[in-house]
């Protein structure tokens, strides 16, 4: 896939996007919790096929979150949205991949003016989060043919204090 974004350098990391990087020195540096930029995670190790070896998969989410104990909170991949266009067909394997080694959902966030937004893809039942209504810029409520409202799963926040096991029930 290719990166439209450019690149910029922040204190000791390269960020792939301002978006990223806004994202960053918003709602993860001075979050007061333990954090990683773009580690990496082998999501299937590599293995034989016809007597050679088949590359591993890795997965390097832009932020990874920890918890007071040193597990994984939050697993944040930042997006300019959250549509098919923005979340190509690799990057929901690999998180698929990724949560099933962890266990962990990847929580796909686009940075807005003063909060963001998340959604967990891959999912059987999109209800999993909370539904708004969406609107145009004359703010009137999209409607379906049939007059229903057209609605978006995702849920927005403020901060990062907010557990995504909540969300996905356990």
């Amino acid at each position: 896939m290719k990166h439209f974004g450019k690149k910029i350098p922040y204190k000791e990391w390269m960020m792939d996007s301002e978006k990223e990087l806004n994202f960053f020195t918003r709602f993860i540096e001075n979050s007061g919790k333990r954090f990683k930029v773009h580690p990496s995670f082998k999501v299937i190790d590599k293995f034989p096929v016809g007597g050679y070896n088949q590359r591993g998969i890795t997965y390097a989410p832009d932020f990874v979150v920890y918890d007071d104990r040193g597990n994984i909170e939050h697993v944040y991949d930042v997006k300019t949205g959250i549509n098919q266009r923005a979340v190509d067909t690799a990057a929901k394997l690999r998180f698929k991949l990724f949560s099933l080694k962890t266990g962990i959902p990847v929580e796909v966030v686009v940075p807005r003016k003063y909060d963001f937004k998340m959604k967990l893809f891959g999912f059987t039942n999109p209800k999993i989060q909370t539904a708004h209504a969406c609107y145009d810029r004359h703010k009137n409520m999209k409607r379906k043919k049939n007059g229903e409202p057209v609605y978006e799963y995702y849920d927005v926040y403020h901060n990062t204090d907010y557990d995504v096991h909540d969300l996905i029930g356990f």
